[in-house]
C-alpha cells in the first residue's frame, strides 16, 4: 500500500497507459515525474505462473526472502521489500529487496537496509518487521518505513530510512512514537487519486492498546501528523488497504503470533469512515489458506484492474521457510463484498491486468496404491469420498501411478488433511492441545518420482481443520509419457514421521 499518484505504486500501471494514449500535457506531467514512467508495452514481460505456497526461487536458484513487506512498481518494475530471514537470524536481518517485471521472476539486489552492529535500532538484536517502501516527491528520496523494536517489543516505534535510489542502501534516519502513541504491526498505503500517503499500525497487547490507527503523513512522508481513523478494540494487526474506484477494503489479521487465522475485512466509502462492521475473506476454517494479510496490490492494466493479496505463510518452527501467499482479490462494490480466490497456479499478465487459472489434471486418492500401514478410508469431504491416510516414513507409502508428463519442470498440487492441531491454532494466545504437548503446526512428507529415492522433495503440509482439505505445491519433472509414478511417505517433522492424509494430487502444464 505505497502506491499512489506521486509515485503510485499500485496505480502507475494504469496511469502509465493514460499517458502513452493522451500525452504528457494533458497530465500535465512535467520531464522529472514522466521520465520515471516506462511504459509496460516497451518491456517484454513473458508471462510466468504465480503459485502459492510454492518455494520460490530467485534467478540465481535462491529462496525469495522477502516477507512481511511491499511491492513497488517503478519505472516498468515491480520492487519486492520485505523481512530477510535466515536460519539463526530470524528476527532483525534487515530488509531484503528483488525486482521483477512480471510477478514471478525474481532478481535479488541484496539488502536495502543492512543490520548495524551497534545501532540501537537496526541491530541484529532488534526487531525490524513489516517493512513498506514509498517515494517521497518532496525530498526526491525513498522513504522505507517499518515496525522498530527491541527484542522484548518495548519499544513499539516507527524507523524511518532513506535512500536516493529504489534498491538502496537506505540510511537509517529516526525511530519514532507517532503522535506519542505505541506502534506494533505496521502497513502503509497510497490514495491512488489523490497521492497522499498514510499509516496503518496497532498500538500493541495491553488493555489499552488494541487498536488499529489509520493515520496521514506530512507531505514529506516524514512523520505522522493526523489519526483519520481508528479501529477501536477489535484487537487486529497486519493491516492493509485495498482501494477501488468506488470503495476502501481494510484487511487485517486476528493476533495469534505466526499462527493463522481468519483475516478479515472492513468497507468504507472514505478514509475516515464510517467503516462497515468486518467480514472473514476466505472460506471458514481454511484460516485464509494458512496466510496472514500483510500487504494488496492494484494492478490496472490495459484492460483489466486486478487486485491481489500478498500474504504470507508463515512457518513458526522455522520461520526462513516461511512461504508466500498471492492470491486474486475478487471486490464487487455493488454488493460491497471482497473475497480470496483460491487457485494453485494461474497466470497473470501485468501488461493488460488479466490472469486466468491455469487447468491440471487430477489423480483422486480412490486410485493410488498403498503399502505398508497406509490405507484408503472414508471421507465424505473428500474428492471422491477417499482420502489417504497412515502415511509415515519409508514403509508405509502411497502411490500414484500412470501419471502422464512432459520431461520439463511442472508444479504438483497435493492437496491434504492434517489435524494435528484440530484447528486450536485459531486462538489467540492458545495453548497447544489437550493433554500439554507442543504444536505441531506442520507434517513434512517425502515425495519421490518413478523410484529416484536419491532425489527426495520435501513436502511441507500445514495444520487445517477436520475436513478442511488445502494443498500445498511442488516443482517436479516427470518423465515425458504416461507411465510416471509419484510416491508419498512421510519424513521427520520434530515429532513423528507421519505425512499428511492426501485427497489427491493435481499435475499442471510447464509453462510456456
Amino acid at each position: 500500500m505505497n502506491h499512489g499518484a506521486q509515485r503510485d505504486y499500485q496505480a502507475d500501471i494504469a496511469f502509465t497507459f493514460c499517458v502513452a494514449v493522451y500525452g504528457e500535457q494533458m497530465f500535465g506531467l512535467d520531464m522529472r515525474f514522466s521520465s520515471r514512467l516506462l511504459l509496460l508495452g516497451a518491456v517484454a514481460v513473458q508471462a510466468k505462473y504465480i503459485v502459492p505456497g510454492a518455494r520460490w526461487r530467485d534467478t540465481e536458484n535462491n529462496l525469495v526472502n522477502a516477507h512481511a513487506g511491499n511491492v513497488v512498481f517503478e519505472n516498468g518494475t515491480f520492487w519486492l521489500f520485505g523481512e530477510y530471514k535466515v536460519e539463526g537470524q530470524e528476527e532483525g536481518g534487515g530488509v531484503s529487496v528483488y525486482s521483477s517485471e512480471d510477478l514471478a521472476t525474481w532478481t535479488s539486489h541484496g539488502l536495502a537496509l543492512e543490520p548495524i552492529s551497534w545501532h540501537p535500532f537496526i541491530s541484529p538484536k532488534n526487531i525490524i518487521q513489516r517493512p513498506k517502501v514509498v517515494y517521497s516527491e518532496s525530498t526526491s528520496q525513498y522513504h522505507m518505513w517499518w515496525h522498530a523494536d527491541n527484542a522484548t517489543y518495548g519499544r513499539l516505534l516507527q524507523g524511518l530510512a532513506v535512500s536516493d535510489t529504489i534498491a538502496g542502501p537506505y540510511r537509517f534516519v529516526s525511530a519514532q512514537a507517532p503522535m506519542g502513541n505505541w506502534s506494533q504491526d505496521f502497513g502503509m498505503f497510497t490514495d491512488y487519486k489523490d497521492g497522499k500517503t498514510y499509516a496503518l499500525y496497532s498500538n500493541g497487547d495491553s488493555v489499552e492498546g488494541r487498536d488499529v490507527y489509520l493515520a496521514s503523513y506530512n507531505k514529506d512522508i516524514t512523520t505522522l501528523e493526523e489519526v483519520v481513523y481508528r479501529f477501536d478494540k477489535f484487537d487486529l494487526e497486519a493491516p492493509s488497504i485495498v482501494q477501488t474506484e468506488h470503495s476502501y477494503y481494510a484487511l487485517l489479521s486476528h493476533k495469534t503470533g505466526y499462527r493463522p487465522n481468519n483475516v478479515v475485512a472492513f468497507r468504507a466509502d472514505s478514509l475516515s469512515g464510517p467503516w462497515s462492521q468486518p467480514w472473514i475473506v476466505a472460506p471458514l476454517n481454511t484460516r485464509t489458506f494458512n496466510s496472514q494479510s500483510g500487504f494488496t496490490l492494484r494492478i490496472a492494466g490495459t484492460e483489466n484492474t486486478t487486485y491481489l493479496y500478498l500474504g504470507d505463510q508463515w512457518d513458526s518452527n522455522s520461520l526462513w521457510e516461511s512461504r508466500y501467499i498471492w492470491l486474486p482479490i475478487n471486490i464487487d462494490d455493488d454488493k460491497k463484498t471482497l473475497q480470496l480466490e483460491w487457485h494453485d497456479v494461474y497466470d497473470l499478465d501485468v501488461k493488460t491486468g488479466n490472469w486466468k487459472s491455469v487447468e491440471g489434471t487430477t489423480y483422486s486418492a480412490k486410485d493410488a496404491i498403498t503399502s505398508g500401514n497406509a490405507f484408503k478410508q472414508e471421507a465424505n469431504f473428500a474428492t471422491d469420498g477417499v482420502i489417504l491416510t497412515g502415511i509415515e516414513g519409508n514403509d508405509s507409502t502411497v502411490a500414484f501411478q500412470g501419471i502422464k508428463g512432459t520431461g520439463k519442470p511442472q508444479w504438483v498440487s497435493f492437496y491434504y488433511q492434517n489435524t494435528d492441531d484440530m484447528g486450536f491454532g485459531d486462538q489467540p494466545g492458545g495453548s497447544p492441545d489437550r493433554i500439554g504437548g507442543t504444536w505441531q503446526l506442520r507434517r513434512i512428507s517425502s515425495v519421490v518420482v518413478n523410484g529416484k529415492t536419491e532425489s527426495v522433495e520435501t513436502l511441507y503440509q500445514r495444520d487445517t481443520h477436520k475436513g478442511i482439505i488445502l494443498s500445498t505445491p511442488l516443482q517436479l519433472t516427470l518423465d515425458d509419457g504416461s507411465n510416471n509414478t509419484i510416491t508419498v511417505g512421510g519424513l521427520y517433522n520434530g515429532f513423528h514421521y507421519k505425512g499428511a492424509d492426501l485427497d489427491k494430487i493435481v499435475i499442471y502444464p510447464p509453462e510456456s
